[in-house]
């Protein structure tokens, strides 16, 4: 049965709805951080991580390449990454379905003195009409959702011809769930409603809207903070190094986060 938000009025389907209010409880729960959510500090230290687990983030998004661009980020969570290409000299507007994290991101934005639009939206029904920005950014999102491929059909539709999407799929094959498999490794957010994973193959298929696609297998390990025993002693000293050690064109395929750059096609 459909749900009635009483804080937007929007209805939402039972996955849809779940997916909401999932994320109201979890956008602000930060393992690393110290400080309160809100606060400068907190939206520092939660940049700070996810750039230091992410590390190949900022090789492969030119966040100061939109200058006098518009670009959406879907799914925008506190914003973090949206403020980044703000500052490049982007014309920012952030969605995500969750209110909380909207509260947040403009509180994130106020706090760093940048300009930004904000609102509460399903990404997978988007209010915005056709082609009307030069940029998707969609990070950490897609496999949360109820469904991926609508999504990305609405990323399409509101990118303008020639448009770039920047999206991010978890893979199936990765050494993380290969990983959690057999060690039994606490992996955050599985307990999600939505919790998708999918192979190169599959993601590509799901991508057909669009004129031109590139996937790159990225996200390699990377010492935990954020665990602790024996389980993450032998994962920091043992595993990141063999791992990282070992040559790439064995270990690419095995990249956590499959990347999508994507180009809609000119008229």
């Amino acid at each position: 049965m459909a749900q009635t938000d009483q804080r937007t009025g929007e209805v939402a389907g039972p996955r849809t709805a779940a997916v909401r209010d999932y994320w109201e409880r979890h956008v602000d729960n930060w393992k690393i951080a110290t400080s309160a959510p809100g606060t400068r500090e907190f939206f520092e230290e939660i940049e700070a991580y996810r750039f230091e687990k992410l590390t190949y983030l900022e090789s492969v998004i030119d966040f100061s390449g939109f200058r006098g661009k518009t670009l959406l980020e879907v799914g925008c969570g506190v914003a973090n990454d949206l403020s980044r290409f703000a500052r490049g000299g982007a014309l920012v507007t952030g969605i995500d379905i969750a209110p909380r994290a909207i509260e947040l991101a403009r509180l994130n934005f106020s706090q760093r003195a940048l300009q930004g639009d904000f609102a509460i939206m399903d990404g997978e029904a988007m209010g915005f009409p056709d082609a009307c920005f030069d940029a998707v950014y969609c990070h950490t999102v897609l496999h949360f959702t109820s469904n991926p491929g609508a999504m990305i059909q609405e990323i399409h539709r509101v990118l303008k011809p020639g448009g770039l999407a920047m999206l991010m799929m978890v893979n199936r094959r990765s050494w993380m769930n290969l990983l959690r498999v057999a060690m039994r490794v606490e992996v955050d957010h599985l307990d999600a409603p939505e919790y998708h994973r999918i192979t190169p193959t599959e993601f590509r298929a799901k991508l057909s809207p669009f004129n031109e696609v590139r996937i790159t297998p990225e996200r390699f390990p990377v010492p935990t903070k954020v665990h602790a025993g024996l389980k993450a002693s032998l994962f920091n000293m043992i595993f990141v190094n063999t791992f990282n050690a070992l040559p790439k064109s064995w270990t690419r395929p095995l990249g956590h986060h499959l990347m999508a750059f994507c180009r809609k096609q000119r008229n």
